[in-house]
């Protein structure tokens, strides 16, 4: 297998930008970009790097092939005459986890999946003349997707999903995602030196996401990659480097106004443990309060929030009061910006405002946008004598 490898990352819609900057700020070249997807290529550490460092990406594919195909005969052959033995060893678990298919002559993800394993395992048995493939060893997990005929096949090495860094075992109703909330942060000017309040917490995700963009805590630090096994592969040292590399760029010392807040207690228990397993609980104020109480003395801070969208028809009349009171609160708040992503279509009606700029957004298959109300910029800083900054 050559050293130089291409990836597919995948993102929620409308969030491809954001994960293309990621990608290329690691120093890897993007080949393409599409609806849901980012394709780029780079060297073998890209595999450990991808993993550990992307923060708004659910998982990282080792592209094995791509072509077209029109019919389950043309599918079968084309998957065979692809060079598995280079990426599956003669005792490897191969298994279809995943088909998509969407504008395609071939639509069934179930005889997909089927076809697809079996071409597989037709490849291996020819090029390790055998009539047997054992399966006893690592396995290699296969995702299938199918656009307008086009095949793209991928091994996954992430695994488990990449949104789940380890640190939300207690979760919420109607909770964000971590790899979502960490991209809508990216979507704002916020920094670490500004303030940052989530009045609607939940189980802390915005506010955790946050504190580890700010102490540059990699998403990935904490878990496990099924790739960790393919040692066929990716060698285990490049897996040591990616994680020496990230604990090399963590800022324990940084210094935040980070704060989360919501009506349900339970939720704010639950955020505080979430935090502790994150290693930002010493970074975020969290507390029980209402957005109806909502205030700060300062200027010029952030709220980036995730507010109820009353998906369930008795929240519905609930809603108008709701974000007419966000209204309220964000217009006390002096020099203050607001970004805010809902389903919800009335919300810059009832918070009194228009946005200056929204972005649709799907959060799974649910249409929702990410509203952005910019407030004034801060006066620009000056260093004192000593060369730290003065200024708000």
């Amino acid at each position: 297998m050559t050293d130089r490898i291409e990836l597919v990352s995948p993102c929620h819609f409308g969030l491809e930008s954001v994960l293309k900057r990621e990608i290329t700020d690691l120093g890897y070249e993007i080949t393409r970009v599409e609806d849901g997807k980012v394709h780029f290529a780079g060297a073998l550490d890209a595999i450990p790097r991808a993993n550990v460092f992307l923060r708004t990406t659910e998982r990282v594919l080792l592209k094995a092939g791509e072509f077209e195909a029109r019919s389950f005969e043309e599918l079968f052959e084309k998957v065979r005459a692809l060079p598995w033995e280079r990426y599956v060893p003669k005792d490897g678990k191969v298994w279809v986890t995943k088909a998509n298919s969407v504008k395609s002559k071939l639509f069934s993800p179930s005889d997909i999946q089927s076809i697809v394993k079996k071409a597989i395992v037709e490849r291996m048995k020819e090029a390790y003349r055998t009539d047997v493939i054992p399966e006893t060893g690592a396995e290699y997990p296969i995702r299938i997707s199918i656009l307008k005929d086009l095949v793209t096949l991928g091994l996954d090495t992430s695994g488990i999903s990449l949104h789940k860094r380890g640190y939300r075992t207690d979760t919420v109703k109607a909770p964000i995602s971590e790899t979502l909330a960490a991209a809508l942060i990216m979507l704002t000017p916020w920094k670490a030196d500004r303030i940052l309040v989530d009045p609607f917490a939940g189980s802390g995700t915005i506010p955790i996401e946050a504190a580890m963009m700010a102490a540059n805590i990699a998403p990935g630090l904490e878990r496990e990659f099924t790739a960790e096994h393919w040692t066929n592969l990716v060698p285990k040292k490049l897996w040591y480097e990616a994680s020496t590399e990230a604990l090399d760029l963590q800022k324990r010392d940084v210094v935040t106004d980070i704060q989360g807040y919501d009506i349900d207690p339970s939720c704010i228990r639950s955020a505080r443990e979430n935090a502790k397993r994150a290693g930002v609980d010493r970074l975020i104020h969290l507390e029980t309060r209402d957005v109806k109480d909502l205030s700060h003395r300062k200027k010029y801070g952030f709220l980036i929030t995730n507010p109820p969208y009353g998906e369930r028809l008795s929240e519905k009349e609930e809603l108008k009061a709701l974000y007419q009171t966000i209204g309220e609160r964000f217009r006390a708040l002096d020099s203050w910006s607001m970004y805010l992503i809902t389903s919800y279509e009335d919300a810059e009606a009832d918070i009194g405002r228009k946005a200056d700029k929204n972005r649709k957004i799907y959060n799974g298959m649910l249409k929702t946008y990410f509203y952005t109300f910019s407030g004034p910029k801060p006066p620009r800083r000056e260093s004192s004598p000593d060369g730290k900054e003065n200024g708000e």
